[in-house]
């Protein structure tokens, strides 16, 4: 860790991943001036898998006291995965936080979720609807459930921790997680049918003081006691903070967040296309938008395609995919995305090297991608983040198939610690940059294309079982 020279104003950003916690102490110009990090592991010693909140708050209390001396810090600002909550009387926690991945059987959940057309939510497995985790503690643990004063979306959670203040907040709420309805921007009817919207708080914008430090916090981090604490937001729309830009989502332009999972979030796009049968969604902006999304396990699926060890191919092996016409049909993973559940082929001769199966893997995940957007009804500028911006063809092939949207990566290593600071410096301007990647031209590539979609049959879809 390093740090600048007569620190100044600095924020904390408390970045709860699925696989990793980070703290990362940020100046008021956006540098990140130090980083902690510990496993986010589950603990399994209680009724069901669950997070490790005390483990957490523990460490997170150690290394602000370690942060404490670098920097003037006014405020902390709580940024987490979705599909979690905690529910919480005066004391605490009644139950702990249950895992989204535990499987969560002897509910028939299906009868009371609303219709998709309500909520742009696509039924998910597991606890990915943050509604059936609800509906099914409510069900397997009725006595602590009753005792609950709070129901809190994950990072208010740690919020009301820090300050005491109960809050809700959109973005959380507006993550697949049925309780939400993203035209209205309010609570869908599975609240009141339910009877949680006594426990759940008043709404707040992620960017909200909801209060100062508790004095005991304050004594064991030694941070100021006048340490502001911020509502906070859901980890994926902290990363699309520096795209909003003003008070609007609705300027298109699209971007494309990549990793295990190729999330496409089209600003600007029209609602009415989403279809629940091809894991199409709406998030909800931290300006309190719906944003159209679409989503496949790139990372994953390039993996399966490309093997363990990919080598980068070269612009020849990239044009005898395309003249041999090998294609892969999808698709290469087991969770979600518009082909879940169909299984995966290589049409045409098959890749011989490393070289070629990383062309074809690139290949598919243009496709994937194109079919996306051309679904979500895409407009603007897109932009790239994420692992996606190491692969040297993926950008320049996607600006090849689609000339009236330029393609650009980013070079923002985090995006969810730059939302973070986003939320205390909404008037700066974000640090990093983005590159454009000129179109990629291959001879051909428009009628693979052509030959992929009919293989599949696929015509973009129409908007039938469709949202609002």
């Amino acid at each position: 860790m390093h740090m600048h020279a007569n620190p100044g104003d600095a924020l904390i950003v408390l970045d709860i991943g699925k696989t990793n916690v980070k703290l990362a102490l940020v100046d008021a110009d956006g540098r990140l001036v130090a980083e902690q990090r510990r496993p986010n592991a589950i603990l399994h010693d209680g009724p069901y898998p669950h997070h490790d909140t005390e483990g957490i708050w523990t460490w997170m209390l150690a290394t602000c006291r370690a942060f404490a001396g670098r920097a003037r810090i006014s405020a902390i600002v709580p940024v987490t995965h979705g599909a979690t909550a905690a529910l919480v009387d005066d004391d605490g926690l009644v139950l702990p936080v249950l895992d989204y991945e535990a499987a969560l059987p002897g509910l028939d959940y299906a009868a009371l979720r609303p219709a998709y057309a309500q909520t742009c939510s696509p039924l998910l497995p597991a606890g990915l609807n943050l509604g059936r985790q609800l509906a099914w503690l409510q069900q397997e643990h009725p006595d602590a459930f009753a005792r609950a004063r709070h129901i809190l979306m994950y990072p208010q959670y740690w919020a009301w921790r820090l300050c005491g203040v109960a809050a809700g907040e959109a973005t959380s709420l507006g993550c697949h997680t049925d309780l939400w309805d993203p035209v209205r921007q309010d609570y869908s009817p599975l609240v009141a049918r339910m009877g949680w919207e006594d426990r759940l708080p008043p709404l707040a914008p992620p960017w909200a003081t909801l209060g100062v430090l508790r004095p005991d916090v304050a004594q064991a981090t030694g941070l100021p006691a006048d340490c502001e604490v911020l509502c906070g937001i859901h980890d994926s729309n902290a990363s699309l903070m520096r795209y909003l830009g003003g008070d609007s989502a609705t300027t298109p332009r699209t971007v494309l967040s990549t990793g295990t999972w190729l999330i496409a979030a089209a600003f600007g796009a029209d609602l009415a296309g989403l279809r629940e049968d091809a894991d199409m969604l709406a998030n909800t902006s931290a300006h309190g938008q719906p944003v159209a999304c679409m989503r496949f396990m790139g990372g994953r699926e390039f993996g399966a395609l490309a093997g363990d060890q990919p080598a980068t191919c070269s612009f020849e092996q990239l044009e005898q995919m395309v003249s041999r016409d090998t294609m892969a049909i999808p698709c290469f993973a087991d969770g979600g995305g518009p082909f879940a559940g169909k299984a995966g082929r290589i049409d045409g001769p098959a890749p011989v090297d490393a070289g070629e199966r990383f062309a074809l893997a690139t290949l598919y995940c243009v496709l994937m991608t194109d079919y996306c957007l051309d679904a979500l009804g895409a407009r603007g500028p897109i932009t790239v983040e994420g692992s996606f911006t190491a692969n040297p063809w993926f950008g320049p092939l996607l600006a090849s198939l689609r000339p009236q949207q330029a393609v650009s990566y980013s070079d923002d290593a985090s995006g969810t610690t730059c939302g973070g600071w986003l939320l205390r410096y909404r008037a700066a301007t974000p640090p990093g940059q983005h590159h454009p990647t000129p179109p990629c031209t291959i001879g051909g590539l428009s009628a693979y294309r052509t030959t992929w979609r009919s293989t599949l049959n696929l015509h973009v879809p129409t908007a039938q079982l469709a949202c609002n």
